[in-house]
Parts: structure tokens; C-alpha cells; sequence
């Protein structure tokens, strides 16, 4: 069985180190989780992070440090997040294959084994 992930690309860390630098949090590390609520059930958290966790995953990638804990990783294994330009601005996508639906405005999701808590929208 291959070892879980959730990647990073090249063009995300780079708007994610511009963050860092601009909030002065060179030195954190990057938290990517999932957590209960949205329309679907399921939402992504980003945030800077100081201190690891005992069931934290951590991966280095184009070198920002990504803790992601075990619950998280076991509904996001395989996820991509991408940072996309375009006319309007700018902004994170998160390609997560282990979406089953997701509402209408793209911001939560469910999985087949987790329909996490769904809330009015």
C-alpha cells in the first residue's frame, strides 16, 4: 500500500511563501486539515501553524513544512493544491479525488466513507 499525501504544487508554495513573509510567519508550518460543516458536510482549513501535533503528518514540499493530522489525510490521501491566476484574480483550487459532491459554491464536500455535518448554506 502506498504512503498517504496531500501535495502541494510549485505555484501554491510560492503564493504561500509570499504569505508567510508578508504575515512575518516564515517560520511556521503550514496546516492543512478538514473539518465538519458547509452545505456538503465537509470543509478544508489552511492556516499557519507553530506547533506539531502528536498524530500530525508532515511533508516538505517545494520547501514549505505541511502538517496534516490523520483524520484529515485518511479523507484528503491524494489531494492536489494548485494556486490558479486568471483575469479576475487569483486564487487556491484543491483537487481532492476523494469527493463525491460538493456544493454549489465549491467550498465543502463529502467522501463516500465520510459525510462529515452538513449545515444550512
Amino acid at each position: 500500500m502506498s504512503e498517504k499525501t496531500v501535495t502541494v504544487t510549485e505555484a501554491a508554495a510560492l503564493h504561500i511563501k509570499d504569505m508567510m513573509k508578508e504575515h512575518e510567519e516564515e517560520n511556521a508550518f503550514l496546516r492543512i486539515g478538514v473539518k465538519g460543516g458547509g452545505c456538503s458536510g465537509l470543509s478544508y482549513g489552511m492556516g499557519f501553524e507553530h506547533e506539531k501535533n502528536e498524530d500530525d503528518n508532515e511533508f516538505v514540499q517545494h520547501g514549505i513544512t505541511v502538517l496534516v493530522d490523520q483524520e484529515s489525510l485518511d479523507i484528503m490521501n491524494g489531494t492536489v493544491i494548485d494556486f490558479k491566476q486568471s483575469m479576475m484574480g487569483g486564487g487556491f483550487t484543491i483537487d481532492n479525488p476523494n469527493a463525491i459532491a460538493s456544493c454549489g459554491c465549491g467550498s465543502s464536500f463529502r467522501t463516500a466513507v465520510n459525510a462529515g455535518k452538513p449545515e444550512e448554506c
